[in-house]
């Protein structure tokens, strides 16, 4: 099929009339599917059912005596960070296991930087003139919106398919007012990519401005593979320590998207400076964390082979309906030049670059067929797309036949919007 902008005006005709019609189709169907945030699945959360029982009656003391139905361990129970620290990738000693939501430790240290510095701060970032953060784009919303809150400005560098351009970074880190980046490093919120050796040696090794620059390392999907292989990434506090830059990684992970989403475990890790720094500050915030929650984690996991045997379940579940996806998009778009997506293999999103200026009307065309979406621009700072192109999709909270349906009315979508572009950029007067 001939790219939709080399058709004469013609066959322009006739894909317009046939994309309209199987669109007008799908809209009469009358569906109602959300594809707008990537939430595990009934059947994933079903998973970790076993965990309802743990526990168990009167198993409520960790490995060192201490009894977890009580105050105390701000930093988590020792056999628990033994369990995560590989997928953190420092010591055990140097992790930290709080409450459900890796977003709030992330707050937190971001807070708590404004208000106080960090290790090696001259004073509170918050007394600095206009502090900004690196963005790389497209990029998770929620990272941008903290930013927002607390008036931090970002700055967008692109994705070059093995993590942000370098060039571009190295150039906005050499800013002192530059005082952080946002990085998610393994399968990327929304394109999947990886961050490949190169490209953390020199976020470890790089020049920075700013004496106290912090990697906000969110590596939320450390072990939410889609395929056979388990993707690897450098050590980056290895890295970083090598580069002379011990203190530069603050790492983030849960087990929302492994256990319960609702019930999982938050995970921060990163130099000692650094834990001692945050556990100053957290223990003025809480008298300490659920630590019933953590043994029923080690219960339910044990050890970091079970992890692994548990996120298979995770992936022959999901797996099918980003495979679903790609079909149909590869089946409506291949060859039109109507769109680019990528294939990840991790994490929980798909990235579909639609032509450019289209992406806000192809969020229309579904919400009137009865799909929503993200909004356009959400993966943008400020909710900002320079370019109207980018859609997250993400398959993985409905069904997998929910998830064909909605993904045969995104490509309608998709292939009308470009279509009427092309028919408004023909018809305007030269």
């Amino acid at each position: 099929m001939n790219a939709i902008a080399d058709l004469s005006t013609a066959d322009l005709g006739a894909l317009r009339t046939r994309v309209r019609n199987a669109y007008d189709a799908f809209r009469a169907r009358g569906l109602k599917l959300d594809m707008t945030r990537g939430k595990p699945s009934a059947a994933q959360l079903d998973l970790a059912n076993p965990m309802f029982s743990l526990p168990g009656n009167g198993d409520h003391f960790t490995e060192a005596g201490d009894d977890a139905r009580n105050y105390g361990g701000v930093q988590g129970i020792a056999e628990v960070r033994a369990l995560f620290a590989p997928i953190m990738g420092v010591p055990a000693d140097q992790v930290v296991v709080g409450d459900n939501s890796s977003l709030a430790l992330m707050h937190d240290c971001l807070a708590w930087a404004l208000l106080k510095g960090v290790p090696g701060s001259a004073e509170p970032w918050s007394k600095e003139a206009a502090p900004a953060f690196i963005c790389p784009v497209p990029g998770y919303d929620r990272h941008f919106a903290l930013c927002e809150e607390y008036g931090i400005r970002m700055l967008p560098v692109p994705m070059t398919g093995h993590g942000p351009d370098m060039d571009a970074v190295e150039a906005l880190a050499a800013d002192p007012a530059v005082k952080g980046m946002w990085c998610v490093p393994k399968y990327s919120n929304p394109s999947g990519e990886v961050y490949d050796d190169a490209t953390i040696r020199r976020l470890a090794a790089m020049r920075a401005g700013a004496p106290d620059f912090r990697l906000f390392w969110d590596n939320a999907y450390a072990v939410h593979h889609l395929t056979a292989r388990r993707h690897d990434i450098l050590n980056v506090m290895e890295a970083c320590a090598a580069a002379g830059h011990a203190d530069r990684p603050f790492i983030f992970a849960s087990t929302s998207k492994v256990t319960l989403a609702g019930a999982g475990l938050a995970l921060f890790a990163s130099s000692a400076a650094n834990v001692r720094w945050y556990l100053a500050r957290a223990s003025k915030r809480t008298i300490g964390p659920d630590k019933l929650n953590q043994l029923r984690h080690l219960r339910f996991l044990r050890n970091i082979e079970g992890v692994h045997r548990h996120m298979d379940g995770h992936r022959a579940l999901l797996a099918p309906k980003f495979d679903a996806v790609a079909e149909a998009l590869e089946r409506h778009l291949a060859g039109l030049g109507a769109a680019r997506w990528t294939r990840p293999e991790g994490g929980y999103f798909i990235t579909v670059d639609a032509a450019d200026g289209t992406a806000r009307r192809v969020v229309a065309l579904a919400k009137e067929a009865g799909l929503a979406l993200t909004p356009a621009g959400a993966t943008w700072p400020l909710g900002q797309d320079p370019h109207d192109r980018t859609l997250r999709i993400a398959p993985t909270f409905p069904s997998l036949e929910e998830v064909r349906a909605a993904a045969e009315g995104i490509a309608l979508c998709i292939a009308l919007a470009a279509v009427e572009k092309e028919d408004a950029g023909r018809s305007r007067p030269a």
